[in-house]
């Protein structure tokens, strides 16, 4: 458990757990200092994959389906046992759907909401593209600037040549995982019933939300907030935010 997931402000008696799902390339230093943002009544922890952290020795997954049937095996028994919501952003948005879809599916569990940032929806036709960036023959030097244009490295890492090349790395290794992520929606089978809201920066490159629409019979809102990419690392951002998903996660 403690490998997979970080929670540094433990609530035992938290009334609900959000999970989070960090972006391409993340560990989970920002997600799971929300932590100390949050009210008594929800517990936050951030999923840790191979390859980083203190998970550095172990090998990069190699697919969507690996990532998720880790996550569900090793939070399975924690999900049962109280509600939960998930919160991805970006890369991590894909997986808390995977990891959302697969415990609906298998289990009949399911989020009581689901926060999803910066990310198309998976059935639309704008996250086909994604699958053809020929990551594999990208130089490491594209790839930095990529993760340059996005923003949310602080520039110190890139000074660093160990951690620069490393995230490099990652990176590559986290997009490979989400070109192995298909979904195809079946006809009238809607997977969900828990509300959906969809977050985005207003400088960020837009993204195709109206998807959404089709993968729950709950409700779905849209939200921009001031910023780029990595609009939700600005403290006012942050507060918003966290403000916003406990009021959603009490209501529910």
């Amino acid at each position: 458990m403690e490998k997979l997931v970080a929670c540094p402000y433990k609530r035992p008696n938290a009334l609900c757990r959000l999970i989070c799902f960090p972006w391409a390339g993340g560990g989970t230093s920002q997600l799971a200092q929300w932590g100390k943002l949050f009210s008594s009544s929800v517990e936050v922890s951030s999923v840790r994959l191979p390859g980083r952290e203190s998970r550095l020795k172990e090998p990069f997954a190699k697919d969507m389906t690996t990532v998720v049937n880790e996550i569900t095996s090793v939070l399975l028994k924690e999900l049962q046992e109280k509600p939960f919501a998930f919160f991805g952003h970006s890369f991590g948005s894909y997986i808390s759907f995977a990891v959302a879809l697969h415990l609906k599916e298998k289990y009949g569990l399911e989020p009581i909401h689901l926060f999803v940032s910066g990310a198309h929806a998976p059935n639309s036709e704008a996250f086909l593209p994604i699958k053809s960036i020929p990551i594999c023959d990208a130089e490491d030097e594209d790839v930095l600037t990529y993760i340059q244009i996005l923003g949310g490295t602080p520039p110190e890492f890139l000074q660093n040549e160990d951690i620069k090349k490393h995230l490099i790395r990652t990176f590559r290794e986290d997009l490979r995982v989400l070109q192995t992520f298909s979904f195809e929606k079946a006809e009238r089978n809607i997977p969900f019933s828990c509300d959906i809201t969809c977050f985005n920066g207003s400088e960020d490159k837009p993204h195709d939300l109206e998807a959404w629409h089709n993968l729950t019979s709950g409700d779905i809102s849209f939200y921009k907030l001031p910023g780029g990419h990595f609009y939700l690392l600005e403290p006012s951002n942050e507060i918003f935010l966290t403000k916003h998903i406990t009021r959603c996660i009490e209501n529910a």
